[in-house]
């Protein structure tokens, strides 16, 4: 696995990994991953130790939002990244005492096959992970908790009460765009809870900022 870099995002807790591409006159090789490069890179000390127990894989038509999901017992922290298309991923600080819980934050992550690199995003643990897909998109995730029904919830991408001054200003006017002309969601999502209801939900306690 050929690690460029490793880049925190504006809350430095969501990371950006972005690793090569082989092109030649076929089209390219890339090794998304590999553990031993993976954990002992520079800047993904945090990481180290975690294991990845489960690999999900979605399609999304153009104009789909997804989220705002997350999990406890246990807790799941996501490595997520576009296999083809134009992803738009939020995390959303749900951490109790975090000085930035309730922000959210986006990052763009486009994959075309002539890109010289690409990204993964590691959303871990006491965020509420959404994704908006701008056209025709491939996802993967690499998961490091089992999917565990009754121990999940979401906060609605599309609650009032979500901070957004953290967000890339360019992301958010495509989020805008995108909920004005009415994107596809699930019912489950457009009707989950806003950040005031979840923080007054009792299970809001599984998320305690230094302990998730």
């Amino acid at each position: 696995m050929k690690i460029l870099d490793v880049r925190p995002l504006a809350i430095a807790d969501v990371k950006v990994v972005r690793f090569g591409r082989f092109p030649d006159a076929r089209g390219y090789f890339t090794e998304p991953f590999r553990k031993s490069d993976f954990f002992g890179f520079p800047g993904l000390e945090p990481l180290r130790g975690l294991e990845f127990v489960q690999v999900n894989e979605s399609y999304s038509h153009a104009n789909v939002l997804r989220g705002l999901h997350f999990q406890w017992n246990p807790f799941m922290g996501k490595l997520v990244r576009a296999i083809a298309g134009r992803l738009v991923d939020f995390a959303l600080d749900i951490r109790q005492g975090s000085p930035t819980a309730g922000k959210i934050i986006a990052h763009d992550m486009p994959s075309r096959p002539g890109d010289a690199c690409g990204e993964w995003i590691w959303v871990p643990p006491g965020f509420a992970h959404g994704t908006l897909l701008l056209e025709p998109t491939y996802l993967e995730y690499f998961c490091t908790g089992e999917y565990s029904p009754g121990c999940e919830a979401a906060i609605s991408p599309l609650a009032d009460d979500l901070d957004w001054s953290l967000c890339d200003p360019r992301l958010k006017a495509e989020f805008d765009r995108v909920v004005s002309a009415g994107p596809i969601l699930s019912e489950k999502d457009r009707h989950g809870m806003t950040l005031s209801q979840w923080n007054a939900d009792p299970r809001a306690a599984e998320f305690v900022y230094g302990r998730c």
